[in-house]
């Protein structure tokens, strides 16, 4: 069990708990949710003994195992499944003292090493590793490959599936989805649920805090205010409490009358009739959504299009796919991911766009965004066509050293003439007055983007789309920055938003929020997903089970 009895701990002169005690029982499941500074990575210092209360005490059993995932970037030549092997702590462990015995030529040392050695499951760590690197979306052609070879959010995917493989009685994941795609999600997930110990977890992903939580731990004010539930429980637990609170009440009625309005001055035109109902959907989740937007960092919206054409484009026989590297030898073919697409995307769509890892959903959004040029075939743009794009790479492609006025200021001098709305400031001070909604104010509009926190810099990339005034939203994981509260308010003003959206995401709240079809990028196609979210996570189980039986065969072919 573990005990934390009327902590306080100070980070400089901010009281991050203030007299807080709560009880953990072995095995429980816990989501730690709070707002974005409330003091959930504190807490999990405390838990790990990074960090020490000013006073009260914290009380952890001794002889408990502690697993969490390192925040490190791993630097090394190990391949990716012998560095996952070392997580095992009991097994590297187990290795040392054999490795000890062998030096002393003790044969008693060694006899005892040799079954220590058996007992830390020596015969079987590499399948054990395998298995796990595999459910988190690599291949077999990749478990061999040195670590180094792997870009950042593989080699956190890494670190995660060490975390995993250390034996452990106490399990702290800090955002363990943000590098993962919704196929090592759902894996994810499945294996989560079967973890036998104690687990605390931070996540902006409500989902999944419902699918592996049963208790929620509220950091708020300072305090640790425990409910029995998981996310949704928690979630109608707290807007049941700030019901009572007037100025909640009152931004929750101008928001149903706000829905409502367009819902009854549309509903009977058959041109409007999905935008209708899209509005039908949003005001049903009001009432669970409104109050803990009440908590968000800041609410927008998505000004309406100057124009929408229809359709807004379309796909003729079209592949899409990378061009040969400018270092291949002559002649080298193209590399194609998806092929012979024809499909057209319409005024007022909301596609979800599904797949698993690696069949091309991001290769598809890049192409129609301009970001790749077709391999063949060709895209078909209706007239007034203005591309708002979220791609995962956004964060990195801002520039560093300029502020998010220097951003803005940019963006208002190369908007072409035809795309400007009339009206739209380009004056600096109308700029800064528009990163104000978007929680820039003061010198904070003067801040290098480089020293921003990944949550900030994912809100000027959504300043900046917004100011475009685009028809056309393309969203590759816009959420992976974004804490809860934000995400709510991102749902609501997509589902608010009077042009068109294809949005690819982990966050199912969020597709289910705003999609109301969907296309599945497999085997190299595109094509309509007949189904939800939840015959798709059964497709993904099913496809990720033929993944590891076809791996199975072929490590055993290569063993042979």
């Amino acid at each position: 069990m573990i005990v934390v009895k009327n902590v306080t701990l100070r980070r400089g002169i901010k009281v991050v708990l203030d007299s807080a005690s709560i009880t953990f029982a072995p095995g429980e499941k816990i989501g730690l949710v709070g707002r974005n500074g409330a003091g959930k990575s504190s807490f999990f210092g405390l838990l790990n003994g990074s960090l020490h209360e000013d006073s009260g005490e914290v009380a952890i059993p001794t002889h408990w195992q502690m697993a969490q995932v390192a925040q490190d970037m791993p630097e090394t030549d190990q391949s990716a499944t012998d560095f996952v092997i070392e997580g095992d702590s009991v097994l590297v462990a187990a290795r040392a003292e054999v490795a000890a015995a062998e030096a002393s030529d003790d044969g008693m040392a060694m006899a005892h090493a040799y079954m220590a050695l058996h007992d830390a499951g020596e015969h079987d760590a590499p399948a054990r590793a395998q298995a796990l690197i595999l459910g988190l979306g690599f291949s077999v052609a990749e478990l061999d490959q040195p670590v180094n070879s792997f870009s950042g959010g593989w080699r956190m995917r890494l670190q995660l599936a060490r975390a995993l493989m250390c034996p452990s009685d106490l399990l702290l994941l800090d955002e363990p989805t943000n590098h993962l795609d919704l196929d090592a999600l759902v894996w994810l997930e499945a294996w989560l649920k079967r973890y036998a110990g104690t687990m605390v977890v931070i996540s902006h992903d409500r989902e999944f805090l419902d699918a592996v939580t049963q208790v929620t731990v509220h950091v708020d004010n300072a305090r640790l205010v425990r409910y029995g539930g998981n996310y949704s429980k928690f979630e109608d637990l707290r807007a049941e409490q700030m019901a009572l609170q007037t100025a909640a009440m009152a931004k929750q009625a101008d928001k149903i009358a706000h829905l409502q309005k367009f819902i009854d001055r549309f509903k009977a035109k058959a041109s409007k009739a999905k935008q209708a109902q899209s509005r039908v959907k949003a005001l049903e989740r009001m009432e669970k959504i409104a109050p803990v937007l009440a908590d968000a960092e800041f609410n927008f919206e998505f000004k309406e299009p100057l124009n929408v054409p229809n359709p807004m484009l379309s796909m003729l026989d079209a592949s899409f796919g990378y061009p040969p590297l400018a270092d291949a030898p002559a002649g080298t073919p193209p590399s194609i991911i998806v092929k012979h697409i024809n499909r057209s995307v319409l005024a007022g769509q909301r596609i979800g766009i599904l797949g698993a890892n690696g069949q091309g959903k991001s290769t598809l959004v890049k192409t129609v965004a301009h970001a790749l040029q077709p391999i063949a075939g060709e895209i078909s743009e209706g007239k007034g066509l203005n591309i708002g794009y979220f791609a995962q790479q956004e964060l990195d492609v801002l520039d560093p050293e300029a502020s998010p006025l220097q951003h803005m200021v940019r963006l208002a001098r190369d908007l072409p003439a035809n795309m400007r709305a009339p009206g739209q400031g380009r004056s600096e001070q109308s700029l800064r007055t528009f990163l104000g909604t978007f929680n820039f104010s003061g010198d904070m509009v003067m801040q290098a983007v480089g020293t921003m926190s990944g949550g900030e810099k994912a809100r000027l990339v959504l300043c900046m789309i917004v100011w475009q005034r685009p028809n056309l939203l393309l969203l590759d994981e816009p959420t992976n920055h974004l804490d809860l509260a934000t995400r709510e308010a991102l749902g609501m003003a997509l589902n608010e938003f009077e042009g068109t959206v294809m949005l690819v995401s982990h966050d199912r709240a969020l597709l289910r929020a705003v999609c109301d079809e969907f296309w599945l990028v497999s085997q190299g196609r595109v094509e309509p997903f007949d189904g939800d979210l939840e015959d798709y996570q059964q497709f993904l189980l099913d496809e990720a089970r033929r993944v590891r039986e076809a791996a199975a065969a072929a490590l055993k072919q290569r063993a042979a």
